[in-house]
């Protein structure tokens, strides 16, 4: 009998992979819940006002096969040529022990932000090892555990000085020779906050008038190496802060700025083992002295002790400091730079000092032949002093000299019609000199071998500015340098440590769904990873294609009319996005609106950024049931309609609930003049079935890092598109350094055009593979999936904030559901963390502790968990219940429960001595499958109060750990 042709179809569907239950399990789930099917719980839970009217315009599914074929080809058009352009971004070696074990890893790129500590105890360590790092090298007192970018690490810097020194000036200088995107993204975020920007020769503005701060380039971007103490003292003379862009390999070589004064210390570790990738994922650092430690912003890994007083690590200080202080945040800050900071601390610790100390050297060296060569040959070379950057001389022969570079697939950096700059870096070989020599070369000239100088030359870099001092001398650092023992180094950490290859991370508004391994294989082709951000534009022809394909794809989800991807975090695009709607306002000549209305249930990266912009922050009011406020919106609206800037809301909100009156609310604002930002870190709940850009919304950012695949990382890289309405367009941000973008449009928010470039292709996949329907039936199933463990687990626990739609089991919710553990801390002592800390010993990361409501747990499943683990999930949440049932009846005491004391390490459930109620056995194996798979936290209960109190945010002395080596 012959096969009918549909089945000689591929019949491999993407979204079957991704999506966890299959038909038999929706079934059962949808019972559960109490409605009829998915699409009947659609139409209960999401109102038909906000629905969209027509599906999305994307091309049909394919497979993975077709996809990475197909995003081959694009890639292919990229043209990857030897780049000599520096200005901060350099070729580099990625171990292949740490490009396999750690960048392409699951363990390491699927885990979430460290905010469950005992966790966590394995990423937190390779981030004390890279906040040891960066402290030694810049010879600073205290470093956070990474930032965006150099660019963005720089204007933290900025307004980190402005809060934190004497000076009353609003004035900031900052060196000409700092490189040139840096000093844009400071233009950008200094302007809405009324700080002025000089730019030029630092010594002659600092004679000139009070300034708050100065930034210098260290070496410079043309590559001079500056003797800076002089500034660093007269800065000081002024009540200023001394802030120094530096470079971590030449500072294995050059005095470290804590030497010569420096306040802060900012810059990027790609370098160290992170591919280019168009400008990034990288890891930047900022490291500051001492008395700035409490005002620094982003993450700080800290070194606390656990119950049995062992050490331990957690985040330190202002953990979450833009969703606690609100408007009154110092940053916005959310997302970092995680895994790119884990391989470059890797990459130190593979190297160790002396590693690190001979590939700069080999740097300078050959950077020292060039320039002698290029001397030899006739030409000036601008730099005396240099580290691995020269400036040349080229004058009328500039051009000929470019093109003669990119005939031999090579970039160097025009600096100005007369000169040539040129950056050597790990990868230069000695063919590379001489393939240098020979395009500068004048007609006719002798070219010289490297052969020549077989003896060595000078270094350029000045005797007095040579580095005496010792660093990186913890035995981490001086240990690992084989592969073996590196491997293991490597396993040893991300075996401590509960990432989404072990088990379901029900986070609430964090999205902690499948990352495809096909998604994540193109992240490291060459033809994405070794691309200059600032390579000429016609070597990007692949990069400008995935960008428009994707763009336009996600102004399909979203209903807006434009997108940029420059925005490296979502709060950077929320960011983006509020100021384009400022800029908007004072292209009408209405700049006094200033006036920004904000819900209670709003992110608090939301008020942190209005703030950052200059704005004022009006709080309104939610009602009872997790809705905004109707009456108290429209109070407000009247009250600042003269000044109405925007509201921002999140959709469905932090609550998990679909308000009803969205439409009438974005009416309400923009009838007094106002815009609507619509946050779209929930948008795993609205993709195919409602667009904020269609039901009212202005603005939007994305968090590509959670809706659109690409992994947290442990707390990073992300993506955070800004998308905006066909009036706003003129407004996204440009990247002038690039030679991008209009008068109108905002400055460069990330130092590179298309910020983290290198991970756009994991949701070009991810959107590619699924098609219009699979990306619908993802978000109708993470609303399932959430409504299904409400249903199963309101017979438990109160399920906050649920809608209370009639036939929803549970109450109905979005994406994400509330369980209020507060009456359970009246009846049984046991508190939210108490459960959080019990749901390790059953191998869970717990869900979102305390937020948005203290004394709650927030819980999101996502679509591409099954049935099976969502059981599991709630199998261990009804068996937690029960055990405060026995505290609740006295069984076990308040003070003595295998609640309080989670988690139960393997230590304390092996030891000799046992005191507890409870058996072993129930602290360690509290339901039966935990015989035969254990996760075991390495350390007990982190203790908080005492990390703080006794700040700690380096290495540990190898002695703290002298029982353990017994």
């Amino acid at each position: 009998m012959p096969t009918p042709l549909h089945l000689l179809e591929d019949a491999t569907e993407f979204h079957a992979r991704h999506i966890g239950p299959d038909a038999a399990d929706e079934a059962a789930m949808c019972a559960a819940i109490g409605v009829a099917s998915r699409a009947a719980l659609i139409d209960k839970v999401v109102p038909a006002s906000i629905r969209r009217g027509q599906g999305m315009d994307l091309p049909a599914a394919c497979t993975e096969q077709q996809a990475l074929a197909e995003l081959k080809g694009i890639a292919a058009k990229n043209k990857v040529f030897k780049s000599f352009i520096g200005q901060g971004y350099y070729g580099t070696h990625t171990p292949g022990v740490i490009l396999r074990n750690i960048l392409e890893n699951p363990a390491w790129y699927t885990a979430y932000t460290p905010y469950q500590a005992e966790i966590s105890q394995g990423r937190m360590e390779a981030l004390v090892n890279f906040q040891t790092m960066v402290c030694d090298l810049t010879g600073m007192d205290i470093a956070n555990g990474s930032m965006l970018d150099e660019a963005t690490s720089a204007a933290e810097a900025v307004t980190l000085a402005k809060r934190s020194v004497k000076s009353k000036s609003n004035r900031l200088i900052v060196a000409g020779d700092v490189h040139p995107q840096t000093i844009e993204v400071i233009r950008t975020r200094c302007a809405p906050i009324g700080l002025t920007v000089d730019v030029g020769m630092a010594p002659e503005l600092m004679n000139q008038g009070d300034y708050f701060a100065v930034v210098c380039q260290y070496p410079s971007t043309t590559g001079l190496i500056h003797d800076l103490k002089a500034f660093a003292d007269q800065a000081h003379a002024k009540d200023a802060a001394f802030i120094v862009c530096a470079d971590l390999l030449a500072l294995t070589l050059l005095v470290e700025p804590g030497a010569f004064g420096a306040d802060i210390v900012v810059g990027n570790t790609q370098r160290f083992g992170m591919p280019m990738g168009c400008g990034g994922p990288h890891a930047a650092y900022l490291a500051c002295k001492d008395a700035f430690k409490r005002s620094m912003p982003g993450r700080l890994v800290g070194v606390s002790k656990d119950a049995q007083g062992h050490p331990a690590y957690r985040l330190a200080l202002q953990t979450r400091e833009q969703h606690i202080r609100r408007e009154k945040a110092t940053s916005n800050i959310c997302t970092a730079q995680v895994l790119p900071a884990v391989v470059a601390s890797m990459y130190a610790v593979y190297h160790g000092p002396q590693g690190l100390k001979r590939i700069a050297e080999r740097v300078a060296s050959y950077t020292a032949i060039l320039s002698a060569g290029l001397q030899k040959l006739g030409l000036k070379v601008v730099t005396p002093h240099a580290f691995d950057t020269i400036l040349v001389e080229t004058g009328a022969r500039t051009e000929a000299v470019l093109a003669a570079a990119v005939q031999a697939g090579a970039n160097l950096r025009k600096v100005s019609a007369q000169h040539v700059g040129i950056a050597l870096d790990e990868t230069t070989t000695r063919a590379d000199v001489e393939a240098l020599w020979s395009w500068l070369a004048p007609a006719g000239a002798a070219l010289p071998k490297v052969s020549d100088y077989a003896q060595g030359v000078e270094s350029l870099i000045p005797a007095h500015l040579r580095r005496s001092s010792a660093f990186m001398t913890h035995p981490v650092f001086n240990t690992h340098h084989s592969e073996t023992e590196m491997l293991r180094y490597i396993r040893s950490l991300s075996d401590k440590d509960l990432a989404l290859d072990r088990a379901m991370i029900p986070l609430g508004s964090c999205t902690m769904k499948l990352n495809a391994t096909s998604e994540m294989i193109p992240i490291t082709w060459p033809e994405f990873a070794h691309i200059h951000p600032f390579a000429p534009q016609d070597q990007l022809t692949g990069y400008t294609e995935l960008n428009e394909l994707l763009t336009g794809w996600l102004c399909q989800a979203t209903g807006y009319a434009g997108i940029s991807l420059q925005p490296n975090a979502g709060s950077q695009g929320e960011y983006a996005g509020l100021l384009a709607i400022k800029a908007w306002h004072e292209s009408r000549g209405e700049a006094h609106r200033n006036i920004c209305l904000i819900p209670e249930s709003a992110h608090g990266t939301n008020p942190a950024s209005a703030q950052m912009v200059g704005m004022s922050v009006v709080v309104t009011k939610c009602d009872k049931e997790g809705n905004i406020d109707l009456a108290d919106l429209k109070a407000q609206c009247e009250k600042h309609a003269a000044n109405l800037a925007a509201i921002m809301i999140t959709y469905p909100s932090t609550y998990g609930v679909f308000d009803t009156h969205v439409k009438e609310i974005c009416a309400v604002v923009k009838a007094h003049g106002g815009r609507v930002y619509v946050d779209g870190a929930n948008m795993n709940a609205l993709v195919g079935v409602a667009a904020p850009g269609q039901f009212g919304g202005d603005v939007s950012h994305l968090n590509l890092h959670k809706t659109f695949c690409i992994p947290h990382g442990g707390g990073g890289p992300g993506v955070g598109p800004v998308c905006v309405v066909e009036d706003l367009v003129p407004f996204l941000p440009a990247h002038r350094t690039a030679g991008l973008g209009k008068e109108t449009n905002i400055g460069a928010v990330s130092a590179a055009p298309l910020g983290n470039a290198a991970v756009l292709p994991i949701s070009w996949m991810y959107i590619r593979m699924m098609g219009a329907d699979g990306l619908t039936k993802a978000t109708e199933t993470a609303i399932l999936s959430a409504n299904y463990i409400a249903a199963r687990l309101s017979e438990h626990y109160d399920i906050h904030f649920s809608g209370g739609i009639a036939g929803v089991k549970g109450g109905g919710v979005a994406h994400e559901c509330i369980l209020d553990l507060r009456p359970l801390k009246d009846s049984s002592g046991v508190s939210a963390e108490d459960v959080a800390k019990r749901l390790i010993d059953y191998g869970f990361h717990a869900p979102t502790l305390s937020f948005p409501v203290a004394g709650t747990l927030m819980v999101e499943p996502t679509e591409s968990e099954s049935r099976y683990e969502l059981d599991r999930f709630i199998d261990a949440m009804v068996a937690i219940r029960q055990e405060i049932e026995m505290v609740e009846a006295g069984e076990w005491s308040r003070e003595d429960n295998p609640l309080v004391n989670a988690p139960h390490t393997a230590l304390v459930c092996g030891a000799n001595e046992w005191t507890h109620a409870y058996g072993r056995e129930v602290a360690a194996f509290p339901v039966p499958s935990l015989r035969r798979a254990k996760y075991w936290a390495p350390v007990g209960r982190v203790d908080n109060v005492y990390g703080d109190r006794n700040l700690f945010c380096s290495c540990v002395p190898m002695s703290a750990f002298a029982d353990e080596q017994e």
